[in-house]
C-alpha cells in the first residue's frame, strides 16, 4: 500500500535527519522533492500546493531553527500536515454509529467495479461480529449476476437479502427497510446500481432511493487505484446526492496515494473505511494519523495489534503457551497459527505496518515473499501424516522424500522447515521456563 510514495518520502527525509542545522535552502530543496513525489503519486495539484505552503510556513519557524534535531522536527510537521489533510480521526474508531431508532440505513453508491457489493459484505461482517442483525437490499437489478453475488455473499456471513420487487431498485430498498423494521434489525445495507461512468439516469435513481428511505449514511465506494479520477467522481456524487462518507477500496494493491491524500481535502467528505483485501474481515476504519505514519515509513503498530486481537484470544494464547512449556507444540498447532495469521491479512500488508517496512521489503527476493513462503510451509505440513505432524522425530529420509513430492517442494526445503521448527520449539520452551506461562502468553499475543 502506497509503497512507492512511502519509499520516496523516507529517502527525502533521511537526508534531513542527518543534518545538524537546516537552512531555508535545505528545506526548499527537500520540499521540491516532496512536491515531485506527491504529484507522481497522483495527488491533486491544488492539494499539493496548499500542503507544501503549510509545511514550509511551519518548517522555517523559530521552533525548527532552535530544535536539537531540526530534521526530525520537519518530519513531525509533515506528519501533522498529512494528518490534517486527510481529516480528523473519527471518534472511538467507530465511523458508523447506529441510529437510536433502528434500523440504521446505509446506502452504498459508486461506479461499477469499485467494490460496492464486496464492501456491503465487509460492512455486514463487521457489524455481525458486534452481535448486530443486518439485512441486505439488492438494489442493482441491471448488472448481470449482481443480485446473485450479494445473495451468495450474504449466505457466507449469515445475512439475508431482500431481492423483491425485482427490477425496481426503489421498491427493493423500501421493502428492505420495512422488513428490517418489522424484524428489529439493527442495520440495512443498500447495494445500489453502478455504471461504467457517472450518468443522469444513475443519479436520478439514486436520488429517488434517497428520497424514499432517507438513509442515515450515504457512502461512496471508490477504487483507490484510480487516483484523481476517484476524487473527481467523489465531487460529482457529493454534489448530486450528498455523501456522508467515503470507502476507499483496493488499498492492498498498487495504490499510488493520490485518492487517499486528495479526496478529503477536495470534497470535504471524510474517508470512513479502507478496503485492504477481498476477505470479509479486510475492512478497516480509516485513521488519518495512522495513515500518515504509514506513508512516512513509521509503521502502524496500533492497527497491527487490533488485527491480532481479533484473531488471537487470551485463552488461545494461554493454551499455546502451555503447549510450548511442555514441548507439546506440534506441526498441527503450527499450521493452526499460520492460518490465524492469514486471517489478519496478507503478510505484506502486516509487514507494511511495521516501522521501516519499505526498506525491509526491498531486501526480500521475489521468490521469498512472505505469503509465498507461508504457502510452501503449509503445503509441506499438509503432506505429512497426522502422526508425523504430532511426532516430527518420526520423519526419516524416505518420509522426507514423500513429503517433498506431495508438497511440490524439495527435500532441502523439508529439511530446513524441520530444523527451524525444532529450533523454535526449543527456544520457546526455554523462554517459557524463564518467563512463566502468563509471560509467554503475553509474548505470543503481542507477536
Amino acid at each position: 500500500m502506497l509503497d512507492r510514495l512511502s519509499s520516496k518520502l523516507e529517502n527525502i527525509f533521511k537526508k534531513l535527519r542527518g543534518r545538524g542545522v537546516l537552512s531555508e535552502n535545505d528545506i526548499d530543496a527537500a520540499l521540491k522533492e516532496v512536491r515531485l513525489a506527491l504529484l507522481e503519486a497522483d495527488v491533486h495539484f491544488k492539494v499539493v500546493k496548499d500542503f507544501l505552503a503549510a509545511v514550509r510556513q511551519k518548517a522555517v519557524g523559530q521552533e525548527v531553527r532552535e530544535s536539537l534535531t531540526p530534521g526530525q522536527q520537519v518530519v513531525k510537521i509533515v506528519w501533522e500536515e498529512l494528518r490534517r489533510l486527510m481529516g480528523e480521526d473519527l471518534s472511538g474508531g467507530k465511523p458508523l454509529h447506529l441510529s437510536a431508532n433502528p434500523p440504521t440505513v446505509v446506502m452504498l453508491v459508486g461506479l461499477q467495479g469499485s467494490g460496492k457489493t464486496t464492501t456491503a459484505a465487509k460492512l455486514a461482517h463487521r457489524f455481525k461480529q458486534e452481535g448486530r442483525r443486518v439485512l441486505f437490499a439488492a438494489a442493482d437489478p441491471r448488472r448481470p449476476a449482481a443480485v446473485d453475488q450479494l445473495v451468495a455473499l450474504g449466505r457466507q456471513i449469515g445475512v439475508e437479502t431482500q431481492t423483491l420487487p425485482a427490477d425496481d431498485a426503489v421498491g427493493v430498498c423500501r421493502e428492505a427497510v420495512a422488513r428490517a423494521r418489522d424484524r428489529h434489525d439493527d442495520l440495512v445495507i443498500l447495494d445500489t446500481a453502478g455504471r461504467l461512468h457517472v450518468d443522469e439516469p444513475l443519479m436520478a435513481e439514486l436520488k429517488r432511493i434517497k428520497a424514499e428511505v432517507s438513509p442515515h449514511e450515504v457512502l461512496l465506494v471508490a477504487d483507490a487505484m484510480t487516483g484523481q479520477d476517484a476524487v473527481q467522481m467523489a465531487e460529482r456524487f457529493h454534489r448530486e446526492i450528498g455523501l456522508t462518507g467515503i470507502v476507499l477500496t483496493k488499498l492492498d494493491g498498487d495504490a499510488r496515494g493520490g485518492a487517499v491524500l486528495s479526496v478529503r481535502a477536495v470534497t470535504g467528505v471524510p474517508v470512513k473505511f479502507i478496503g485492504v483485501g477481498e476477505k470479509p474481515e479486510a475492512l478497516e476504519p480509516f485513521h488519518p494519523d495512522r495513515m500518515a505514519s504509514r506513508i512516512l515509513g513509521m509503521g502502524d503498530v496500533l492497527s497491527l495489534i487490533e488485527r491480532a486481537e481479533e484473531v488471537f484470544s487470551k485463552e488461545q494464547a494461554e493454551a499455546t503457551a502451555q503447549k510450548w512449556q511442555t514441548a507439546g507444540f506440534s506441526f498441527e498447532d503450527f499450521r493452526d497459527q499460520l492460518r490465524k495469521m492469514r486471517k489478519m491479512g496478507s503478510m505484506e500488508s502486516l509487514i507494511g505496518m511495521l516501522p521501516g517496512a519499505g526498506r525491509l521489503m526491498q531486501n526480500v527476493p521475489a521468490r521469498g515473499l512472505p505469503d509465498q513462503e507461508l504457502t510452501r510451509i503449509e503445503a509441506i505440513i499438509n503432506s505429512m501424516t497426522g502422526q508425523e505432524r504430532t511426532r516430527p522425530d518420526l520423519i526419516d529420509g524416505s518420509r522426507r522424500k514423500r513429503i517433498a513430492r506431495g508438497s511440490g517442494t524439495t527435500v532441502q526445503e523439508v529439511n530446513r522447515l524441520l530444523k527451524q521448527f525444532l529450533q523454535i520449539r526449543k527456544l520457546m520452551k526455554t523462554l517459557s521456563r524463564s518467563q512463566g506461562r502468563s509471560g509467554l502468553a503475553n509474548l505470543l499475543k503481542s507477536l
